[in-house]
């Protein structure tokens, strides 16, 4: 979507194909980050995300035995306006990225429209094959250049065989919600790490999106235990959930992420481009995939248009963008590999709790200089590397008419 924003801007005849009707779908994914908020500036979008409900997060915590806490990274230290990651449902921002892309004449989004397989011309991609999910009717789609931003499943992805570099992960995470009260000690994005397992609470108006760690392929075994026994794994992690733990009344509630940590070696061949998790899967560590794959779009985009409306792309042409994006992704892919090793995948097999007396060396350095937390905080809300609207996609604060 934010690709195919900034392409119509930059003059560029764009079709967006999305198989579902909405976007209503429970996503994970709702982090807003720093430096997406500032491309929104940019592009003149600012005024109307504030318009979308949300929720902002500055900070983000362990905690700790006996209800302490300590703070990880400390966002209101970041350079810039944007001091914050905001937590806002993946749907309304979709949707908000829609309706400013209606407003360009180049633009079309086609929903209900599911991609079900790559054309080619020799060993030229020259388009898809596609579903009308709605009448069952088939088609194809001709285009000087597709993009796959299909996500760490992505079939265009699997179609052209590109040669993956996979690094494995020590996690997997269960998804579920619980409700949140004011009065909850919680007020920014929180850990907690025991024993075989961990809790991360992310606040979310009314609730807490939860992101329940386990290690890697314990899925079934962790679920016969019962529901029962993983109420009480929540409680002993975070004892004053008590009160509201029974609200989970089935596992099936409780959905699972088979976490990957992946990166193509070759994001493109002639006529096809990976950007996202498409191109790099990332783990959940610092909830940094949407902000990537944002990052991605733009830089494509800037990339990409002039010679797109000129329609001389060749891949030399689509490997600037891996080249620009590579630096960025690969060191996001090794803090999380780093924290993988060195903390998750021992907390997961150990049976210690962390504790203000056990708090890892950095973490305990942090809370006795507080400024070295706008480190972590720049890392996981702007990023190496930064992207910028470029010049032909900036536009002056907008009214956006929602649909």
């Amino acid at each position: 979507m934010v690709l195919g924003l900034l392409l119509a801007r930059g003059g560029v005849e764009v079709t967006v194909l999305e198989k579902h009707g909405d976007f209503l779908r429970d996503f994970r994914g709702d982090t807003v980050h720093a430096s997406t908020l500032t491309l929104l500036d940019e592009l003149g979008l600012g005024p109307a995300f504030e318009q979308v409900p949300h929720q902002d997060v500055d900070k983000i915590e362990a905690l700790l035995d006996g209800g302490a806490k300590a703070t990880i990274a400390d966002l209101s230290r970041l350079p810039g306006p944007n001091k914050r990651i905001a937590m806002v449902p993946q749907w309304d921002f979709l949707d908000l990225l829609a309706d400013a892309g209606r407003l360009e004449p180049t633009f079309t989004l086609r929903m209900n429209t599911e991609v079900t397989e790559i054309t080619k011309s020799g060993n030229r991609v020259t388009g898809v094959k596609y579903r009308d999910r709605v009448n069952g009717h088939e088609g194809e789609f001709a285009a000087d250049l597709v993009v796959a931003a299909d996500g760490r499943s992505s079939i265009l992805r699997a179609a052209v065989e590109l040669p993956v570099y996979s690094f494995g992960a020590p996690m997997d995470v269960w998804w579920f919600r619980l409700p949140r009260k004011e009065s909850d000690a919680v007020k920014g994005g929180a850990g907690r790490f025991s024993s075989g397992s961990a809790l991360v609470l992310i606040p979310r108006g009314e609730y807490f999106q939860c992101a329940f760690l386990i290690r890697k392929g314990t899925d079934q075994a962790v679920r016969a235990e019962g529901i029962e026994k993983f109420r009480e794994r929540v409680v002993t992690l975070v004892p004053w959930l008590a009160d509201r733990v029974g609200h989970i009344t089935d596992l099936d509630e409780v959905k699972l992420l088979d976490v990957k940590l992946d990166r193509l070696r070759q994001w493109h061949v002639d006529g096809l481009l990976c950007i996202g998790d498409a191109a790099h899967a990332m783990s959940p560590v610092g909830g940094v995939g949407i902000n990537l794959a944002v990052q991605d779009a733009v830089a494509a985009a800037t990339v990409l248009a002039k010679p797109l409306r000129e329609g001389r792309v060749t891949g030399a042409t689509l490997a600037k963008v891996r080249g620009r994006r590579l630096f960025p992704t690969v060191v996001i892919q090794t803090v999380q590999r780093v924290i993988h090793r060195l903390f998750l995948g021992r907390k997961l097999n150990s049976t210690e709790t962390v504790s203000s007396t056990g708090m890892p060396l950095p973490l305990k350095i942090a809370q006795k200089l507080p400024f070295l937390q706008a480190v972590p905080a720049y890392v996981v809300a702007i990023g190496p590397r930064p992207e910028h609207a470029p010049d032909f996609a900036r536009r002056d604060p907008q009214t956006i008419v929602r649909s």
